[in-house]
């Protein structure tokens, strides 16, 4: 019978002020999902908690904040909606960095668990 090891979770603060939004994301996702352990190993979640500071004060590079925009569609035929990223930023400037995050981890069973240890303060 095997022991099983107490995963130890640290909590990290970041301060994204001015920070460009895709070199955080990747950041972010990498402590979400303890590759920064020497333990890491994929099939467990073995991440840290992230406290994302001033999200509001992100910077987008080119033109990304004008011309990007994201897709949801609700499951009915013909109710594909596009939603610009500035619409999003101006009601929620931490979803943006949320979806930014959500997008860099990888798609399996472990995401939505790895996604609730991310906690943004616009």
């Amino acid at each position: 019978m095997k022991t099983e090891e107490k995963i130890e979770r640290k909590m990290h603060t970041l301060d994204v002020t001015g920070k460009a939004l895709g070199r955080v994301a990747n950041e972010i996702a990498i402590l979400l999902q303890g590759k920064n352990k020497p333990t890491f190993v994929q099939n467990k979640d073995m991440g840290d908690f992230v406290e994302v500071k001033n999200a509001s004060k992100i910077k987008f590079t080119g033109k990304k904040f004008s011309e990007k925009s994201y897709f949801y569609h609700s499951g009915y035929l013909g109710s594909g909606h596009y939603v610009a990223l500035e619409k999003i930023f101006k009601r929620d400037p931490g979803e943006v960095l949320r979806r930014a995050v959500m997008g860099m981890l990888p798609k399996n069973k472990l995401r939505r668990g790895r996604i609730k240890r991310l906690r943004v303060e616009a």
